[in-house]
């Protein structure tokens, strides 16, 4: 049963009551915080995330919008220029088009064209990405549009834990944050601090292993971090160690905690459910290759969904990259004789 968090300290949450959690002391912290979106105040979101808010913090706070994508980071970016905090919610992840321009052309650039005079400490909360049988629009991974533009921060959540102090951590910081929250992990339980000092804790920058290896380095983010570490798991029945990274920031990326685990390993997997064609995956080998080629001992592989638009439900767990589709990789990268491709020839 989930414990009751309304005191500081340890608590078992779901990730999106950590969200709630981590709202709720962003905007007792600080009352230039305000949150923004579509049924988010008396409904209490979508997904529940901004529950009970409203009653805590009153309407001007907790503000319910038109359905206008565009309409919302706009008036966001007004707020950001008069000192508030805004804290966006598009309602699911293939709704953030409508606003893409807003995004890329003014949140993205404001601080850089004013040169250094106007901030614009807007988090965009994305719930994000696929495996809950949703319809069309509603299990996109646009996170590679985002990470192509400077100027903005683009960071993706794995566990209650990282949801409840990074989501504080991006409203803190005066430059644009893109939150991802992966929707199929909104009722994972875990662990959470409720007493931490975001100041004490991993920058959200930071990646982290989150299981030492010693023969392979799995980069994963977002829902993806749970089904590599399953395949971690699995894979020692088999004698293979695989150090699994939580990439954490999609940009900036850590690439010291990424190139010293494939120092270490001298191979390296990315998972991602995006697509593989220009996505987060191809630049990390990319990087990861020029930075590590000389103790590299096979080419890197990239897991990803594949290139075709977001298949129906029923379709979805043949595009979401799976713990079987890992382990066939991890075989080609140790050139192992079973893998999936090889038996398919």
């Amino acid at each position: 049963m989930t414990q009751q968090h309304t005191a500081a300290g340890p608590a078992t949450l779901t990730m999106g009551k950590a969200l709630t959690a981590g709202l709720r002391s962003a905007m007792t912290r600080d009352d230039r915080v305000v949150v923004m979106g579509e049924d988010i105040g008396r409904l209490g979101g979508v997904f529940r995330i901004t529950d009970g808010l409203l009653d805590e913090f009153g309407a001007g706070r907790v503000i319910d919008t038109p359905l206008a994508e565009s309409g919302i980071v706009g008036t966001a970016v007004g707020l950001a220029y008069r000192g508030f905090r805004p804290v966006v919610e598009i309602q699911f992840d293939g709704f953030v088009y409508p606003a893409f321009d807003q995004v890329v052309c003014q949140v993205a650039k404001l601080h850089y064209r004013t040169r250094g005079q106007v901030n614009m400490p807007i988090t965009i909360r994305i719930p994000w990405a696929g495996g809950v049988g949703a319809a069309e629009h509603h299990s996109e991974s646009p996170e590679a549009y985002f990470v192509h533009t400077a100027g903005l921060r683009v960071v993706a959540v794995s566990n209650p834990q990282d949801a409840y102090t990074m989501l504080q951590q991006a409203i803190a910081c005066d430059d644009p944050v893109v939150f991802f929250e992966p929707k199929r992990l909104y009722h994972t339980k875990g662990a959470v601090d409720l007493g931490a000092d975001i100041a004490d804790a991993a920058p959200m920058g930071l990646a982290r292993v989150v299981r030492e290896g010693s023969d392979v380095t799995l980069v994963a983010y977002g829902a993806q971090v749970t089904t590599a570490m399953d395949a971690a798991t699995a894979a020692e029945d088999d004698g293979v160690s695989i150090e699994v990274v939580d990439l954490r920031s999609l940009s900036p990326v850590d690439y010291r905690t990424l190139s010293a685990s494939v120092r270490k390993t001298g191979r390296m997997v990315v998972t991602h459910e995006a697509g593989g064609e220009a996505g987060v995956g191809a630049e990390l080998i990319a990087s990861i290759t020029e930075q590590c080629f000389h103790h590299l001992e096979a080419a890197p592989v990239r897991v990803t969904g594949h290139d075709i638009p977001y298949p129906p439900a029923k379709l979805e767990k043949h595009h979401l990259p799976d713990l079987d589709r890992i382990l066939d990789a991890v075989d080609r990268v140790l050139d192992r004789p079973n893998s999936l491709s090889e038996v398919a020839l």
